[in-house]
């Protein structure tokens, strides 16, 4: 079974299953347990009933700890696996994990918000949003693909397949800091077909001029209103 005391003790391992280091998880935390408190008071159950008894009491639960509620959100995100398979992980059943999932889910977005790393969603407010930040100086965007399962219709099939990764999945795009890694913007989810360049058109996004922007050849001719865009070129193949 999955545990933060057990994972911890492995930095390596605790980035590939989360993402974060120690450090950045133990930061994420303070502002996660805030929300997860502000939205659930000890004084009260998770149905707003007052408690009866301390809380802690009774039968221990998988999550009992905050830093496990953290520790399994982050793990679900990170790999999006099936919910019976982050119930083993965590010594659940596909019930409870679903549970937990729309229970902290929301929480770790809040959390998320607290700190200032939820990336904007309106492509409108993005300019306004990254006016004032220096990090948003040098940024790049790029598109993402996650696998979802096989829809049973075949216009669906055709549509969510993506033939850049030969799977069935959902795309969105995204725009990144270079210094700091920091998600400043996710549009809105495309089925996989859709081509990069294509969905950045659709979103139109509002920039702030001071941007230069990276992008790949799936940008091909995306020129939007920066200070400067740059794109890979690629190199000549030699002869012997």
């Amino acid at each position: 079974m999955l545990t933060y005391a057990e994972l911890k003790k492995s930095p390596r391992k605790f980035v590939s299953f989360t993402s974060l280091t120690p450090a950045e998880f133990g930061l994420l935390l303070l502002a996660f347990e805030r929300a997860y408190l502000k939205k659930y008071p000890v004084s009260q159950t998770k149905t707003g009933s007052t408690r009866q008894r301390k809380a802690g009491a009774g039968r221990k639960g998988s999550l009992a700890s905050i830093e496990e509620k953290l520790l399994f959100a982050l793990v679900y995100q990170k790999s999006y696996p099936l919910q019976s398979v982050v119930g083993e992980l965590f010594g659940m059943g596909q019930s409870q994990a679903n549970e937990w999932i729309h229970t902290l889910l929301p929480i770790l977005k809040q959390a998320l918000d607290d700190l200032g790393y939820e990336p904007e969603r309106d492509p409108k407010k993005f300019k306004q949003q990254e006016q004032d930040r220096s990090d948003a100086v040098a940024s790049i965007i790029d598109g993402t693909e996650r696998r979802r399962q096989r829809p049973k219709q075949a216009e669906k099939q055709t549509l969510h397949y993506s033939g850049k990764k030969k799977i069935h999945s959902d795309k969105n795009v995204v725009i990144a800091t270079v210094k700091k890694k920091r998600v400043s913007f996710l549009s809105q989810t495309y089925p996989g077909k859709v081509h990069d360049k294509h969905v950045a058109d659709i979103e139109n996004i509002f920039y702030p001029e001071h941007i230069c922007l990276h992008k790949d050849t799936g940008f091909q001719g995306y020129e939007p209103k920066v200070r400067k865009t740059y794109q890979p070129k690629k190199s000549r193949a030699r002869k012997n």
